[in-house]
């Protein structure tokens, strides 16, 4: 993973939160008035305070009005807090929301290849938990940081305007605070980006476990799983305490800085209302208190934002991990021929093709297919079959040669137009969570029930779909659970039977339905492939016996080709195939 880079990252959240123009500076205007409003409060205070000479001298009716002008100014104070809040809040999740959907969007556009090599786990860990993170810290940010920063100034001019020796102390010891968080702050960024990297790796293993619990327990594999679990624990244990243990340093420290900074104004404010300004002015006791509170709040806002950087350094390594996603690059170029209705003519001429550069798997592969053939696809694993369907599809692009349709080559094509010649059923099936008409329906969702239905007769589900609880309206789980493998197979093959596509791809598509159902179907694929070029992809032989030409797969090569008689009388490859399937 690229490592993001902290100035770059700053500037990507600026651009965010720069789409929201118009409510920053809402935010901003009621800061102001929040900020100008806490410091005139204190002040109103001291001078009541200075009202109180003495015993019998005590001025009660300016003291009313100070104190009623304060709760008004309280009151205007909080109203302002609140809407600071809410807009801030609107900002943020915003924010969040658009990142996250320009995320998603993004895993659209990638490339196979990298959903392929990337844990899906760390996927959805940047997509939803690093999110989460990035908009807490940039809440924070928002809420505290530019009213601090208001703050600081406005306190530090008053302060100024009642006693410069004072403001002076003020200033020259507070930006200790200053740089101690800095210098934290700079340590615990590559800190944050490591412990998000081992949330991710914890986060894939799990989904990973649950996914496959039934192959650990067969397995006895619990044991080791356990072990292998905890070691990652372990390693994200010491990730997140190395990074908050750093970064939790940043408030104590700053805040020992401002004792100090309270200690020195209460020293020289009683030296010089002892001694009286060596300029002449006289400092009230009501001032006094009004300096002691100013320095509250002007250090304050440095404990708060130390502490706000800890968050935010997290939150920064989090949009990071969020902006690499991003910033992959997108599969390549899309075309610009929209085809329709297509025949079914495709030929490949010299196509190679390879996962990586040092194992070639497709090597100077030449077909010609006609409009209607029925073309099987045999050989061992790994020889390349469902590798010329991704070639076929342009899931994955061919390193040389070329690939067309209809006359088209396949580059030339938009990839929406050329999927939606063909109809797919793979091996591993996938059914979303929704009811049993909703995932018949995902290739045509405005197709009647009457459709539906039909579909699942012609796929020969519509017996065990009625049998279901609720029949067709059942709500299935994530990935059809409640539902066999043959059955989940039955519904997806009824999806495609709904949408009558122009080209078929039949990858191992009755390889989990029983023999006798499997026969049923067959006589339905030999109906729908009729006029229809078609691609079967099998392992089990006694499938492809109808097929127009069979294309025998070895080591990426096709090495034979023929009807099932012709390859069988020929005795090479697929007659050995053949026979060790059906040979007793």
């Amino acid at each position: 993973m690229k490592k993001g880079n902290k100035k770059s990252t700053v500037s990507r959240v600026l651009g965010y939160i720069g789409k929201h123009k118009y409510l920053l500076p809402v935010s901003f205007f009621l800061a102001f008035i929040y900020t100008f409003v806490s410091l005139a409060i204190p002040y109103f205070i001291g001078e009541a305070i200075d009202c109180i000479v003495g015993v019998g001298s005590v001025d009660f009716e300016k003291i009313s009005g100070i104190l009623l002008l304060c709760i008004l100014l309280t009151a205007l104070a909080a109203i302002s807090s609140f809407f600071v809040s809410v807009i801030n809040n609107r900002i943020a999740y915003s924010v969040t929301r658009d990142m996250r959907a320009e995320a998603f969007k993004k895993i659209q556009k990638l490339p196979l290849a990298y959903i392929d090599t990337t844990s899906h786990g760390d996927t959805v860990n940047r997509i939803i938990n690093d999110t989460d993170r990035f908009s807490e810290g940039l809440l924070l940010g928002f809420t505290q940081v530019f009213t601090g920063i208001l703050t600081i100034f406005g306190t530090l001019l008053f302060m100024f305007m009642l006693s410069w020796q004072i403001a002076i102390v003020v200033v020259v010891l507070t930006p200790l605070s200053i740089f101690i968080a800095k210098f934290i702050g700079s340590k615990t960024y590559s800190m944050f980006i490591k412990r998000s990297e081992d949330e991710a790796e914890a986060a894939a293993f799990i989904s990973e476990m649950v996914e496959n619990q039934k192959l650990i327990r067969a397995f006895n594999k619990e044991e080791s799983s356990k072990e292998r679990f905890f070691g990652i624990g372990k390693r994200l244990e010491k990730s997140t305490l190395n990074a908050i243990f750093l970064s939790s340093l940043t408030n104590p420290t700053t805040r020992f800085v401002n004792s100090i900074v309270y200690a020195a104004v209460v020293l020289v404010g009683a030296i010089l209302i002892i001694s009286g300004d060596p300029m002449g002015a006289v400092l009230t006791i009501g001032e006094f208190s009004i300096l002691l509170s100013y320095t509250n709040q002007y250090t304050k806002p440095f404990n708060e934002i130390s502490g706000i950087i800890a968050e935010f350094q997290g939150a920064l390594a989090s949009a990071a991990r969020v902006f690499d996603l991003i910033e992959q690059e997108n599969e390549s170029e899309d075309g610009t021929i929209v085809i329709q209705n297509a025949d079914g003519e495709v030929l490949l001429k010299d196509v190679s093709f390879s996962y990586s550069d040092d194992k070639p798997l497709i090597d100077a592969l030449n077909l010609s297919v006609s409009r209607g053939e029925r073309i099987a696809i045999v050989g061992p694993t790994g020889c390349g079959k469902t590798t010329l369907i991704n070639l076929l599809m342009r899931f994955y692009d061919a390193k040389s040669g070329q690939i067309s349709l209809d006359g088209h080559e396949l580059r030339s094509l938009t990839r929406h137009s050329l999927r939606s010649c063909y109809g797919m059923v793979l091996q591993d099936t996938w059914l979303t969570a929704g009811s049993v008409k909703d995932n018949i329906a995902f290739g045509k969702p405005d197709a009647t029930d009457e459709e539906i239905v039909n579909a699942a007769k012609s796929a020969h589900a519509h017996s065990f779909i009625k049998r279901l609880e609720h029949g067709y309206d059942t709500i299935l789980g994530e990935g059809g659970d409640g539902l066999s493998a043959g059955q989940k197979q039955l519904i997806c093959i009824a999806r495609i039977m709904l949408t009558s596509p122009n080209m078929l791809i039949l990858d191992e598509a009755t390889s989990s339905i029983d023999t006798r159902t499997e026969m049923k179907i067959q006589s339905v694929f030999a109906q729908i492939m009729t006029g229809r070029t078609s691609f079967i992809v099998a392992h089990r032989l006694s499938t492809v016996r109808e097929a127009d030409l069979i294309l025998v797969m070895r080591d990426g090569k096709i090495i034979e080709t023929g009807k099932h008689e012709q390859l069988l009388s020929r005795g090479g490859f697929y007659s050995q195939l053949y026979n060790s399937q059906f040979a007793h």
